[in-house]
């Protein structure tokens, strides 16, 4: 998506969900189908407030994970690999309709947007405050942002 800034913010992430909404065609270039693509995004917001089903070990999520989400805030990008689901996380509809997984998204990201309680500790970096989970979840959707096509 040439043409479309890369999301920073999870209200940039309402405005590229609004984007793909209007565009002729969108699909993924990746082995998901889209809206594994925006499933997979929803779960990983979802999961922050609910919990992730299986979190790397202890000793991981106290040194390894919490520097590879220091080093990504730094350099304000995210890499990762993108096909590579949430551990544990239920299995991804390979659907060519994607207009579901947009509204996952979008009520996923309202309602994280509206939590003030506790969050659950992420399955890599550990725990997060408010602030640093929204731009980890913008960061997020950014990465993914590199696989959609749109025309």
């Amino acid at each position: 998506m040439a043409d479309t800034p890369k999301v920073q913010s999870l209200d940039d992430v309402q405005r590229w969900l609004d984007r793909l909404q209007r565009a002729r065609t969108v699909r993924s270039s990746s082995d998901w189908t889209l809206r594994a693509v925006l499933e997979h995004l929803a779960h990983s917001v979802e999961m922050s407030l609910d919990g992730f089903p299986q979190p790397k070990g202890t000793l991981f999520r106290a040194t390894v994970g919490p520097a590879a989400f220091a080093f990504f805030k730094w350099r304000g990008r995210m890499s990762h690999g993108l096909t590579e689901p949430i551990p544990g996380a239920p299995a991804l509809p390979q659907l060519d309709d994607w207009q579901p997984g947009a509204t996952r998204l979008r009520l996923a990201v309202a309602r994280f947007q509206a939590h003030r309680g506790a969050l659950q500790p992420h399955f890599a970096y550990g725990p997060l405050d408010h602030a640093d989970y929204a731009l980890a979840h913008a960061l997020h959707v950014a990465n993914h942002q590199d696989e959609i096509v749109v025309g």
